[in-house]
């Protein structure tokens, strides 16, 4: 078992992370004192002090003899390993020897889920470069936080989606290059033909599994960017883990989902864990239920990856007579997995939905039911590898029973870049994730609620105080705050309540304005689905908005 900040010894602290290949050290250098750590439990999570993560998820898998198998589905065709290899290599080469990257420079990409942005995520990484994933429906000012904290010079971006990110290169100090590949099945932009020549066969940088490798930004309940440092070993931990221990994924298995690859459980479950096992994963830009319903059937997938909003479209379709009986594993996250659609699930599957509670600094998933163990309304037990308690604000574990603040630890946890928030999720070496549960007697996990202003709406996690900051911005808004409401379909919906200037009128003019404005000044799933127009908002004597009193009148 290796632990983070046991000594104070500097020089200690710094043996204790693995080589470097970085030339560019931002990331190494900005990483949280040791002291600020969590613990570390990498007990049987062995890997070598040098390797590249997307070696090993591509030409590693060729070696391995699975060369001729699917690796990608996307745009209508399929991709073999061999084939994702030598694309990757490729594009690869292309990033270093056209485009100058550097082991430790950052790369953004800004994609929506095909099999381009998986290739360029991969090819960066064997670049050695530290990725930013970003979501196609961020704004420029969105994306220039990110470019900012992160120190971003080079951003990749699906030629379909250029004008915001050409907007954020205009006004960025950091950003210096905004490079366009092609994410339909024709391959023809500027990053395209760049690879178009390169060798099939290109040496990748020998990364240290402790190389940062990823960079997972996630918004806090202030709505400023954090963002996540996640190791190459860690990309092959949560695969190693999770995957193979509760999903048993075999080269048989093929995937579907939605999360955007942008956030870890994305790129989790639709890239990491079927390229790690020889697997197949199938990539929708539009992973609507009807369109997820339709690949299901096409391709027979067999494990997928959303929300339990979509699993409930997904139950509609079966009664309209859509075949789903080739999925095995039915994995629920993002929102509280209410237990009809899990009973509903059983007894027309006959087999469990996997509910499970991850977070962006943890990577992925740590606590879950399992095929042979499971119950309603339940979270269930840590994934092998990981520890969790229930505590009070001291960190005492309170009774079983009795609800408190969730604490995990395991071979992943929290390093936030540069921030100061690090000391907020980590405490005596536990990650608190944010949310308050109950652990009952049996020693299952049960969710209780969010502890912060965090909104979960559809999958997403949505900071009330940076739609509040939007609305704000609109001419006719002079006060509002925003709070999460209950909803049968999404979980939570944004709500917000909206005091008025002077003359103007609430009505149903007034709320599509505000949420059309609330659109294009952020990204749009964000949008409040239900506004309030009220004369003033509830406050202290001191001026604070009293948001638990909207929630209370709700």
């Amino acid at each position: 078992m290796t632990q983070a900040g046991d000594t104070d010894n500097g020089e200690e602290d710094a043996m204790k992370l693995g080589p470097s290949a970085h030339e560019d050290t931002f990331t190494r250098d900005n990483l949280p004192p040791f002291e600020e750590w969590p613990d570390l439990l990498l007990e049987g999570f062995d890997y070598p002090e040098y390797m590249n993560a997307a070696v090993e998820l591509t030409d590693a898998m060729v070696e391995k003899g699975f060369g001729d198998h699917t690796a990608l589905i996307g745009n209508g065709r399929r991709r073999s390993y061999k084939e994702l290899a030598d694309w990757t290599n490729r594009l690869a080469a292309a990033l270093v020897t056209d485009y100058g990257v550097r082991p430790g420079h950052r790369v953004l990409i800004r994609s929506a889920n095909n099999p381009a942005m998986v290739a360029c995520w991969l090819a960066a990484t064997k670049a050695g470069a530290v990725v930013v994933n970003t979501m196609p429906m961020l704004r420029a000012g969105e994306l220039s936080k990110i470019v900012d904290k992160a120190k971003v010079a080079l951003a990749l971006c699906d030629t379909r989606l250029m004008d915001e990110m050409v907007h954020c290169a205009k006004s960025s100090r950091y950003l210096k290059k905004v490079i366009g590949f092609d994410g339909t099945e024709n391959h023809d932009a500027e990053l395209d033909r760049a690879a178009l020549n390169k060798p099939v066969t290109w040496q990748a940088v020998q990364t240290g599994r402790d190389d940062v490798a990823l960079l997972g930004f996630t918004s806090g309940s202030t709505g400023d960017a954090k963002a996540t440092m996640h190791f190459h070993r860690d990309l092959l931990i949560i695969a190693d883990g999770y995957a193979r221990e509760v999903l048993n994924v075999t080269p048989d298995d093929v995937f579907i989902g939605s999360p955007p690859l942008a956030f870890t459980f994305g790129l989790g479950g639709l890239a990491i864990f079927p390229l790690r096992f020889g697997a197949a994963a199938t990539l929708l830009e539009t992973a609507s239920p009807p369109n997820m319903v339709e690949i299901i059937e096409t391709y027979k997938a067999t494990v997928c990856f959303t929300a339990p909003t979509a699993y409930r479209a997904m139950l509609h379709a079966m009664d309209k007579g859509a075949d789903l009986t080739s999925l095995r594993a039915a994995v629920s996250a993002g929102e509280t997995l209410p237990a009809p659609v899990y009973d509903e699930w059983i007894e027309k599957t006959g087999k469990p939905m996997l509910d499970g509670i991850g977070a962006t600094e943890m990577l992925h998933i740590f606590i879950t039911n399992r095929f042979d163990d499971h119950r309603p309304a339940c979270t269930g037990k840590p994934v092998t590898g990981y520890e969790a308690k229930v505590v009070d604000d001291d960190m005492n574990e309170v009774p079983r029973g009795t609800l408190g603040m969730l604490a995990v630890r395991g071979p992943t946890g929290c390093r936030y870049l540069a921030d100061p928030r690090q000391t907020v999720y980590v405490r005596d070496g536990w990650n608190l994730t944010g949310d308050a549960f109950k652990q009952d007697e049996d020693g299952y996990f049960h969710f209780g609620a969010r502890t912060d202003d965090l909104i979960l709406s559809g999958g997403y996690n949505i900071a009330a105080p940076e739609v509040e900051a939007a609305l704000l911005s609109h001419e006719k808004v002079l006060e509002c705050a925003v709070i999460g409401v209950t909803d049968e379909a999404r979980g939570q919906i944004v709500q917000a309540h909206v005091v008025l200037v002077e003359g103007t009128r609430g009505d149903a003019v007034v709320v599509k304005a505000l949420q059309d404005h609330v659109k294009t000044v952020i990204a749009p799933y964000k949008y409040p689905r239900s506004v309030v127009f009220c004369a003033e908002l509830p406050k202290t004597e001191s001026g604070k908005i009293q948001r638990f009193r909207l929630k209370d009148s709700d």
